[in-house]
C-alpha cells in the first residue's frame, strides 16, 4: 500500500514536470498524429510519456545507438493507448529493445498434426506475457510514426499484447472494470475473429490484417491497429468491433484521423 501510494505520488510529479523543448520537436517532427490532437489529448500525451520513459529502459541492438529520437518516438505511439483512462502504464513492462531493421530469430512451427520444422524467419516487433521486454525494429517505428493511416503500427501492435496480458493472460481480453463489459467484449470478440478466420481461409480481402486469424491476442492486436489508423472503415465494416474499442480506449480517433 505505501510502495502504491509513493509510485502514484511520483508519477504525479514526472507528469507535473515541464515537457522538454527537444523531445517535443522531435515529436512535432516525427510522429504526424501529435498534430491532429486538440490540446487537451497533446497535454495529457505529453504527460504520460514523461512517466513512460522515467520508468522503462531501452537498450540497442545489433549495434543500434539509443537516442532521444527513438525513445519519444515509441513512447509517443505507445502512449496514444493510454488517453482518457486510468493506467498503469504497461506494468509488465521493463525494457524496449531495438533493432536498426528488421532481425531474424529462430521459430519451431507447426506444419502437421504432428510434424514441426525449425527455421529463421525475420521480424519486425514481438514481446510476450513473461518476457518484461519488447523487441522493436526502428525502421517500422519510423514508418509507423510517418504514416498513420495505412492500417500498420508495429508500436500499437505490440503494446496492444501489453495491454492484452494486464489481465495475466495473453487471450485478447484486457484488463475490463465489470463482469458485463467481459461478456460484451468476449461476444463481439469472439464473433469478429470466427469471421476472420473464415476470410482468410477462403480468400475473401479483409480490411483487418489476416494474421489477426492466428489467435485471439493477435486478433485483439491487430484490431487496434485498425482501430487508431483506419478508424473511419472499421467502423464502417466492423461497427461492433469499432464500438467495442471505443469503449474501452474511451476515445473516438475518428476526432484526429479524419483528415489523415
Amino acid at each position: 500500500m505505501i510502495f502504491e501510494l509513493l509510485k502514484q505520488q511520483r508519477r504525479r510529479r514526472l507528469r507535473a514536470r515541464p515537457f522538454p523543448k527537444e523531445w517535443r520537436k522531435l515529436i512535432q517532427h516525427h510522429v504526424v498524429f501529435f498534430h491532429k490532437l486538440n490540446a487537451s489529448d497533446r497535454a495529457e500525451l505529453l504527460s504520460h510519456i514523461q512517466v513512460f520513459l522515467a520508468e522503462k529502459r531501452f537498450e540497442g541492438c545489433g549495434g543500434f545507438a539509443i537516442t532521444d529520437e527513438v525513445r519519444v518516438t515509441i513512447a509517443a505511439q505507445a502512449c496514444l493507448l493510454l488517453l482518457h483512462r486510468r493506467t498503469d502504464y504497461f506494468p509488465g513492462l521493463l525494457t524496449i529493445l531495438v533493432y536498426p531493421l528488421t532481425y531474424m530469430v529462430e521459430e519451431k512451427r507447426q506444419v502437421g498434426e504432428h510434424v514441426w520444422e525449425e527455421g529463421t524467419v525475420s521480424r519486425l516487433g514481438e514481446t510476450g506475457r513473461r518476457m518484461g521486454s519488447l523487441v522493436l525494429s526502428w525502421g517500422a517505428v519510423k514508418h509507423g510514426a510517418a504514416d498513420p493511416s495505412d492500417g500498420k503500427n508495429v508500436v500499437l501492435h505490440e503494446f496492444a499484447h501489453q495491454l492484452d496480458y494486464e489481465n495475466h493472460a495473453a487471450d485478447g481480453v484486457p484488463g475490463l472494470a465489470t463482469r458485463e463489459q467481459q461478456l460484451a467484449w468476449s461476444e463481439v470478440m469472439r464473433s469478429e475473429f470466427a469471421s476472420l478466420r473464415v476470410a482468410d481461409q477462403s480468400g475473401i480481402p479483409t480490411l483487418l490484417d489476416t494474421y489477426g486469424a492466428t489467435d485471439p491476442a493477435e486478433f485483439f492486436a491487430v484490431s487496434v491497429e485498425a482501430f487508431f489508423e483506419q478508424p473511419r472503415a472499421l467502423r464502417a465494416r466492423h461497427p461492433k468491433l469499432y464500438a467495442e474499442l471505443q469503449r474501452y480506449f474511451n476515445q473516438d480517433p475518428l476526432e484526429y484521423s479524419a483528415t489523415l
